[in-house]
């Protein structure tokens, strides 16, 4: 038998760096639509084999199998199809218009791929997470080296997928590994980090990456807020609080962890409220019968552990559920009330099916809760008040915002989704999303003559007077605006072409005779 050592982190990330820069040298030359094309292959793959994704997807990470469908897949294809219909002309090279200052010459903005990227994802949407910033990658031209969570890798999964297209498998090189392996990555020197995690990590990832100089985009966690005011019909926000608190057995980073409803209603939401979550499914496993699998990671089970019992010993009033059991991972939906700001479920994120209620006096009071954390990833608004509604969603210091439903603002893969705070910085998704994975290069186009032009050398007195005089008239309010820009602006052009000889021999005539803006003169 043949024994084969296993490579070292660094090894593996000089690898996997060295192959992707093979596949970007090779595949540089595609075009978008020719790009587009391997990918909408790879969405008719990801379509056909559903069925194998979801099941690995609920084996390693334990969700349901309908958040499955609809985050894993139904997420990943309606990404795949908004790049189809939009990514040519968002990348196509864009016409800007040019100042009058500038005048006869054109410019051009041109959007041109990074490289090679490196793409570390989470384990709470594994498939998703890594589909949609592949096919971001590959087609504004880059290519890619991903690594997954070591909590839920998915090992093969990704590659099964890619193997559909030797583009994708020559463009994407996927490197399995902890933390250890994701310092190796950074030291290879990737064009661009996209990270998708916690915001310690998060925070380690940019200090490295930026020892370095290279860019990073981080979408970091949140403590979301749902606001509730009294005007709105009940039965849609409960139903909203629970999916928005619950779904993923809320390992989702956008979750409602913060629920705030108006005083008016608050004691017949909160019986609504619970009584309904009384009704919610849990079963790992289901067959499409179950509303919440199981959580994903011990770690994660035990800090939702802490925040409930710190809760409860400051007072909090545990409404529905119980402390979860430290042998499993299936964990009931768990909702508190009487909370305070200084509890650490109210204060810190939980990533769990935890749902702390707070009530509130008035609007102040609500964007204020609101606003008093260090995140800031989405929120969510439910009022019949539509001008009331987009006040406060404009007052929430947020990345995103769902009026009247909850966690949808990232739903339209035309909405870009990202965070402000410590939710972090760049976007997923939308055109500034996929923007994010290229660099603009500004080109402006004159034409081939012997033109001098006016800002070159020589500088003179009579130059400087000629440059002021022609400010003054694009930026003094006249009537006669325009005919004082053209007047000065072809003096100041003329006088340009001359000789150095001659610009330097002041020409006092020309100078005395220089009009008062908007006067008629004589040409040179």
């Amino acid at each position: 038998m043949t024994n084969v050592q296993a490579l070292t982190p660094e090894q593996d990330a000089k690898q996997a760096f060295a192959l992707a820069r093979e596949g970007f040298d090779t595949y540089r030359h595609l075009s978008v639509e020719a790009r587009l094309a391997e990918l909408s292959t790879m969405k008719a793959v990801i379509l056909e084999r559903r069925g194998a994704i979801i099941e690995r997807v609920m084996a390693e990470v334990g969700k349901c199998r309908t958040d499955a469908l609809i985050a894993e897949v139904l997420g990943t294809v309606d990404w795949i199809n908004w790049l189809e219909r939009n990514a040519p002309g968002l990348l196509a090279p864009q016409k800007v218009k040019t100042p009058i200052t500038l005048l006869g010459k054109k410019s051009l903005l041109l959007h041109e791929p990074l490289g090679v990227v490196l793409v570390i994802c989470p384990w709470n949407y594994p498939f998703h997470n890594a589909i949609t910033a592949i096919a971001a990658a590959v087609v504004t031209g880059n290519a890619v080296v991903y690594k997954p969570s070591e909590h839920a890798p998915c090992q093969g999964l990704v590659e099964e997928i890619l193997a559909c297209s030797e583009v994708l498998q020559s463009l994407v090189h996927i490197v399995y590994g902890d933390g250890t392996t994701g310092r190796a990555l950074i030291d290879a020197g990737p064009a661009k980090v996209f990270f998708t995690g916690s915001g310690a990590t998060g925070a380690k990832i940019m200090a490295q990456a930026g020892a370095e100089l290279i860019p990073v985009e981080l979408e970091l966690g949140g403590k979301d807020p749902m606001i509730v005011f009294e005007d709105a019909p009940i039965a849609r926000p409960v139903a909203g609080a629970l999916w928005g608190a619950f779904t993923n057995a809320g390992q989702s980073c956008s979750a409602v962890e913060r629920l705030l409803v108006q005083e008016p209603i608050y004691e017949r939401f909160m019986d609504e409220l619970v009584l309904e979550a009384g009704k919610i499914v849990v079963r790992p496993g289901d067959r499409g019968d179950a509303d919440i699998g199981r959580m994903t990671a011990g770690f994660q089970r035990d800090k939702v552990i802490a925040h409930i019992e710190d809760a409860l010993q400051r007072g909090a009033r545990l409404r529905l559920g119980r402390v979860p059991d430290r042998e499993s991972l299936v964990v009931q939906p768990v909702i508190l009330d009487q909370v305070t700001p200084d509890m650490m479920v109210w204060r810190d994120e939980t990533f769990g099916p935890v749902l702390p209620v707070m009530r509130f006096a008035d609007e102040a009071e609500a964007v204020r809760l609101s606003n008093a954390t260090g995140y800031g990833l989405c929120g969510s608004v439910f009022t019949a008040d539509a001008t009331r509604a987009l006040r406060v969603a404009k007052a929430l210091e947020v990345g995103g915002v769902s009026i009247n439903n909850v966690n949808m603002s990232e739903g339209n893969p035309g909405l870009p989704f990202g965070g402000v705070k410590k939710s972090g910085f760049g976007k997923l998704r939308g055109p500034e999303g996929l923007l994010g994975f290229t660099v603009s290069k500004a080109i402006l186009i004159d034409q081939a003559t012997s033109k001098i032009e006016a800002n070159w050398y020589p500088y003179t007195e009579e130059k400087l007077r000629r440059f002021n005089r022609f400010i003054d008239a694009l930026y003094t309010p006249s009537w006669l605006r325009l005919a004082a820009i053209a007047w000065h602006g072809l003096r100041l052009e003329r006088f340009s072409q001359k000789p150095r000889t001659e610009i330097n021999s002041r020409d006092t005539s020309d100078s005395l005779s220089e009009p008062h803006q908007g006067h008629q003169q004589s040409s040179d």
